[in-house]
């Protein structure tokens, strides 16, 4: 164990999505069945996945990614940095996430 660290844990998490809490917050934006969702949750439920540790893939809300468009929220796959994607209110959640490239994720 590393000096200074007390203790570790190992996600199962296969990669992460990052969503922009900012823009999502600004954008106003809602997805998902009922259409009152945010863009991270609705992800993850039309991924079929868990939140926390135990799911296959993490969808995190973070602070901001520097990008700030306009009527979008801006979102990256961690395993493909240099790749972003902007889904506006009127984004189909199935296309985002080919686009994404996590189609093997899907439930």
């Amino acid at each position: 164990m590393a000096a200074g660290l007390s203790a570790y844990i190992k996600p199962h998490w296969r990669g992460a999505v990052l969503v922009c809490a900012r823009c999502s917050k600004r954008c106003g934006a809602h997805f998902g069945r009922s259409g009152r969702e945010r863009l991270a949750r609705a992800l993850r439920r039309h991924l079929g996945i868990r939140r926390f540790r135990r799911a296959t893939l993490g969808v995190v809300e973070v602070g901001c990614l520097g990008v700030c468009p306009r009527g979008a929220i801006t979102i990256a796959n961690a395993r493909v940095p240099g790749r972003y994607a902007l889904a506006t209110p009127e984004s189909d959640l199935g296309t985002l996430i080919d686009w994404l490239g996590l189609g093997d994720h899907a439930a």
